[in-house]
């Protein structure tokens, strides 16, 4: 069985949240509650989210999501026939 990065990142969200409510579930005065909690952010904003977005922007032009001249007109040019037809 081949483990795919979906999978990877999946399991270190997994392992955050556990992370996170573990060391919510601690009481306020335990001295690791606060070590679990943010380790668990760390996981989830500084290991997964990155490996996430990097994943899904895998083999898409980057041009297509920012606003230049050609893709406003284009966006224009959609509005204009979308209220002709409506």
């Amino acid at each position: 069985m081949k483990i795919k990065l979906k999978h990877i990142i999946f399991l270190i969200m997994i392992a955050s949240f556990a992370s996170i409510f573990y060391g919510l579930s601690l009481d306020e005065d335990h001295p690791e509650a606060q070590k679990y909690i943010g380790g668990g952010t760390v996981g989830l904003f500084l290991v997964a989210m990155p490996l996430f977005l990097w994943k899904e922007s895998q083999g898409k032009n980057m041009k297509d999501y920012m606003l230049t001249k050609e893709n406003i007109k284009k966006m224009q040019e959609k509005e204009h026939k979308k209220s002709k037809n409506q």
